[in-house]
């Protein structure tokens, strides 16, 4: 699965992307639950995961959503028009 990182987000963990195997489907929440076991810097990252938004495969989602080895997960803070 393809995770992508923007903005505040792709600043604190140093990159814009990564790449990990899903043997199952699992929620988003669980997902970025092991990804603050990687490191400090992914900790720090998802320290308030409240205002995140997530997108799958280019669609908005919620933190409750399935995702599977084949998909590609976007997160991201909230976006403010101007």
């Amino acid at each position: 699965m393809k995770i992508l990182y923007f903005a505040k987000l792709k600043q604190l963990i140093g990159k814009s992307e990564d790449h990990i195997k899903l043997n199952k489907s699992l929620k988003i929440s669980e997902i970025i639950h092991e990804l603050t076991k990687k490191n400090k810097k992914y900790a720090t990252a998802f320290n308030q995961t409240n205002n995140l938004q997530y997108a799958v495969n280019c669609e908005y989602v919620n933190k409750n959503s399935l995702v599977k080895n084949e998909d590609e997960l976007a997160i991201f803070p909230p976006v403010n028009g101007g």
